[in-house]
């Protein structure tokens, strides 16, 4: 959860939708939002469709759960040494999200199908490089041997 410190919106709250790394941006799912038409044809007026704007990640505050008020985080480590960010105002940890990768799958939550690789299939060796190449190895599976010698050549 993040608040809004400036702008139209200041002071709500949402769920941060969206991470533009790039350009310090983040995206809040229903907040800081433009209207617009899309669709627009001379017989058709279109549609008034909400779409939300981003925010530069400073215009925006972390929630401390404990008062549910926005608050200046810092990183520190646990007696464990795991590194947590915790809220300056009350000392509070703040848990991270659950990591997310960029195409939508969540590792723990992932269910092998019947097209898929086993784990042990994948991280099996199965290459062993030699230095031949790659017509002397097609060569050698056919049985194919080399007779003919191969020209001098000379370097100037």
């Amino acid at each position: 959860q993040v608040e809004i410190l400036k702008g139209k919106d200041a002071g709500k709250q949402g769920k941060v939708v969206q991470i533009i790394k790039e350009r310090n941006w983040v995206v809040i799912q229903g907040l800081n939002t433009h209207y617009r038409y899309t669709g627009r044809t001379p017989t058709f007026s279109g549609m008034y469709v909400a779409s939300e704007a981003p925010l530069l990640v400073n215009d925006v505050a972390l929630v401390d759960p404990t008062d549910r008020k926005a608050a200046n985080v810092e990183w520190r480590f646990t007696d464990e040494g795991e590194r947590v960010r915790v809220s300056e105002r009350t000392g509070r940890i703040i848990p991270l999200p659950p990591y997310q990768r960029d195409d939508g799958i969540i590792p723990e939550q992932w269910k092998d199908g019947p097209k898929d690789t086993s784990v042990e299939n994948a991280l099996a060796s199965t290459y062993s490089p030699s230095l031949k190449t790659f017509e002397e190895e097609i060569m050698d599976a056919m049985g194919i041997v080399e007779e003919r010698r191969p020209r001098k050549s000379f370097w100037y």
